[in-house]
């Protein structure tokens, strides 16, 4: 009797529908409590969400010189403005056929320098390194036919215009990378960096998996969705992801000229060619290959980065070149590293090492926080393209 009145012999869990159901259920709540905590948190990732542009891939990129920038066009100067005078008042003894009272007289000699206003040209202001674009003259066939008055009021922005038509922007590229590293132990992995192209429309999309691909211990993801414009990439919305095992975060920020809004809700003022995680590799390349004289060493590159809780400038500088061993062969490389940051000790750097010569591409990536916590990322086979 005894043993039939025993709670345990009727336990739900030593049935096998009991354990599954109690799994299920566990799962239910570990799912519902991270949407839960998305929607009361406000991580903002549900709101436009981003939809990818879908692109296929059908060629390596060979390594080859790198490509140079059209050169500035001589800047054109003003043709002498023609003089528009009233003739001298008539002489009572002279004839009156001689000059018509008030007749209009063009002397096309230039006006002598004290009579002339001085035209002053336009000049440019002083440029942010990580979003500035060279100046280049508008064309002197344009110009040789428009007054002075014109060629007086040219703008910057108008000059820009003109060297961004001249950049030819890549076709759509994947970097596929290797992951090697230490935290609180050795890490190893994989990361994938998308650039895509629709028009002026562009896309970035990063992905670090850390562990095996089919069991990551950890995925990470990064995208960027804006356009192209003047001064290279302009981010309208950024999405982030992290997932580690049953638990993952979402956040999202959306770009105004004006302002950009945080993940918490939180708006601060924007920055002039201000960048997010995602779109930082491909402004640089786009800045390199536009001024390929930011590369030398010694010279330091000011990009303006919005992050989760703020938005500030990140100072970089450039190391000098070395040579990269990579599975497809040896690269020449220009060595970028950022200034370290002393606000905290938690914030993680990313050194860059650009290839001129697969058009200014990062092939190393090192994602620092100390010496013995850090992510190791190397290109492990030559770039992709789609056909443009």
């Amino acid at each position: 009797m005894a043993g039939a009145l025993s709670p345990s012999a009727h336990s739900p869990l030593k049935r096998p529908l009991g354990i599954a159901l109690l799994v299920a259920v566990t799962l239910a709540h570990l799912w519902l409590s991270d949407e839960l905590m998305e929607d009361r948190l406000g991580f903002g990732a549900q709101r436009d969400a981003m939809r990818r542009i879908e692109v296929s891939y059908v060629r390596e990129l060979a390594v080859a010189p790198p490509p140079v920038p059209a050169p500035p066009q001589p800047r054109p100067t003003a043709r002498p403005r023609r003089a528009v005078a009233k003739a001298p008042p008539r002489a009572a003894s002279a004839p009156a056929s001689t000059v018509l009272e008030g007749a209009i007289v063009e002397k096309v000699e230039p006006i002598p320098t004290p009579a002339a206003p001085a035209v002053t040209e336009p000049q440019p202001p002083p440029a942010l390194a990580a979003a500035s674009q060279p100046v280049l003259a508008a064309p002197t066939a344009a110009a040789s036919s428009a007054p002075a008055a014109a060629v007086a009021a040219a703008t910057p922005a108008a000059a820009a215009s003109a060297a961004t038509a001249s950049f030819d922007w890549p076709p759509s590229t994947r970097l596929t990378y290797v992951m090697t590293g230490n935290y609180r132990g050795e890490v190893q992995g994989s990361a994938t960096v998308e650039w895509i192209r629709a028009g002026l429309r562009y896309q970035v999309h990063m992905e670090a998996i850390v562990g095996p691909a089919f069991a990551p211990l950890l995925v990470r993801r990064a995208s960027s969705d804006g356009e192209l414009g003047d001064n290279g990439l302009t981010p309208h919305r950024f999405e982030g992801e992290q997932r580690v095992a049953f638990k993952s975060r979402r956040w999202a920020m959306s770009f105004d000229p004006e302002r950009v809004r945080l993940p918490e809700g939180r708006e601060v003022p924007s920055m002039p060619g201000v960048q997010d995680e995602a779109s930082l590799f491909v402004q640089l390349t786009w800045l390199f290959t536009t001024q390929p004289q930011m590369l030398q060493a010694g010279r330091s590159i000011e990009v303006p980065l919005a992050l989760p809780r703020r938005v500030e400038v990140w100072k970089y500088d450039v190391v000098g070149q070395e040579k990269l061993q990579m599975p497809f062969g040896e690269l020449d490389t220009m060595h970028v590293r950022p200034q370290r940051q002393e606000k905290s000790s938690t914030n993680l750097t990313a050194q860059m090492w650009f290839a001129p010569g697969l058009q200014y591409l990062p092939v190393r990536i090192l994602v620092q926080q100390d010496v013995d916590t850090f992510i190791d990322l190397q290109l492990q086979r030559a770039p992709q393209q789609a056909a443009r």
